[in-house]
């Protein structure tokens, strides 16, 4: 197969030995159902491409980080392997010009669409890994993901004040106080686990964490990650 797919296996690092699975990985559903000769997509390959892009964050985290608390490695592959980052990841890889949707998903702006970069990012960690095993996925992990850790371990979480940031930026484009809600309780008395969403903008976003405070705290850094530049995150002050 003549591959077409020269520049995108450039951006990657790593060149598919099988150009096959690469086209597997870029094969929306939607393509498959319009067409009679297409009897797979990449559901499959986002499937096995999710768990191994884990547990290759997972496993440099741990190496890379040996102080690190197990909280703080789990936030910050949480936020590496989130769709939203998935999805600039496949944006900058330029994934809307390679990936395979059908008529009616194209022109609904499928190619472009978010959902579909982040399923396409996983799927080709998936083929990659079918490909040519650990040595593969770590080429492409280096190339394109370790920047992006560099820029979330880089970011002052701790320093600043994302609920304070979050209102003010809510409030500069005319929206409301962003609203805060505890949605489950879970685990013994010594190790509870608070999920806390926070609604702002009109959009909502859920974190995680063992108090109430913290989980708000993480929701806001989540809402300002999507909705304000960076500089909207430098503000060093206390809730």
């Amino acid at each position: 197969m003549k591959s077409i797919y020269r520049q995108l296996e450039l951006e990657l690092g790593y060149r598919f030995k099988k150009k096959a699975l690469l086209e597997l990985a870029l094969t929306h559903p939607s393509f498959r159902y319009e067409n009679e000769d297409q009897d797979d997509d990449n559901q499959r390959l986002e499937y096995l491409g999710d768990a191994v892009l884990s547990l290759m964050s997972a496993e440099y985290l741990f190496k890379s980080n040996p102080e690190a608390r197990e909280g703080d490695m789990s936030k910050l592959r949480s936020r590496l392997t989130q769709d939203r980052k998935l999805a600039q990841i496949g944006a900058k890889l330029s994934i809307s010009a390679f990936i395979r949707v059908g008529v009616g998903e194209r022109k609904n702006g499928g190619a472009e669409r978010a959902s579909n970069l982040a399923d396409a990012v996983e799927a080709i960690i998936g083929a990659a890994w079918i490909d040519g095993g650990a040595r593969a996925t770590n080429k492409i992990f280096k190339r394109v993901f370790l920047p992006e850790l560099g820029e979330l371990q880089d970011a002052p979480v701790k320093k600043a004040n994302p609920k304070g940031a979050l209102q003010e930026f809510a409030q500069s484009t005319g929206h409301g106080i962003p609203v805060y809600k505890t949605i489950e309780t879970a685990g013994p008395e010594h190790d509870r686990v608070f999920t806390v969403e926070v609604t702002a903008c009109g959009q909502t976003w859920t974190a995680q964490a063992g108090s109430k405070r913290e989980g708000e705290r993480q929701a806001a850094f989540q809402a300002l990650e999507e909705l304000a530049p960076p500089s909207s995150q430098q503000i060093d002050s206390t809730d």
